[in-house]
């Protein structure tokens, strides 16, 4: 039997799996199956096989998870991260995630201007539904003197 140790850094801890997995925030299964795809290493194992695990897994299954709800697929993550190897000073992997994470920022600006678009849309609809006299008559009698006649499409006149 091969005689491995443990080295125990009080800097890098010393985690079991399922440690690891509650101090990143995801499950036992997760953890394994990121390392069967290759995401994630555990540093040591002990003499019974047992996986190890250091700070830098949890920072690195942190990173994972941000990676994920910024969006990137798991492929696109283990891409960036087999750049490791080829990228010593990281300057390429931090200039895919800044292109990823521009991506998203204007995804995300499109998506929230679409939506301050809709609420103004309810907003006024709700307005005039608690401004208006006779619904029965709109559209009709009432868009005559209706504030909302400019951007209403339902007004008369409005409709060709």
């Amino acid at each position: 039997m091969k005689d491995t140790k443990v080295t125990v850094c009080k800097d890098t801890g010393n985690y079991r799996i399922g440690e690891v997995a509650d101090l990143a925030g995801v499950t036992i299964r997760t953890v394994r199956y990121y390392e069967e795809l290759g995401l994630l290493k555990p540093q040591m194992r002990k003499e019974s096989g047992h996986r190890r695990y250091t700070h830098r897994d949890v920072v690195a299954l942190r990173r994972i998870k941000e990676l994920q709800d910024f969006g990137l697929s798991l492929k696109d993550i283990r891409d960036i991260a087999k750049l490791t190897q080829k990228d010593p000073t990281g300057d390429k992997r931090r200039l895919i995630l800044l292109d990823r994470y521009q991506d998203k920022l204007n995804e995300t600006t499109a998506k929230m201007e679409n939506l301050q678009k809709y609420i103004q849309e309810l907003r006024w609809h709700i307005e005039q539904l608690k401004e208006v006299k006779n619904f029965q008559s709109c559209p009709g009698k009432e868009c005559e003197t209706c504030k909302f006649r400019g951007i209403c499409s339902f007004a008369e006149n409005s409709i060709p």
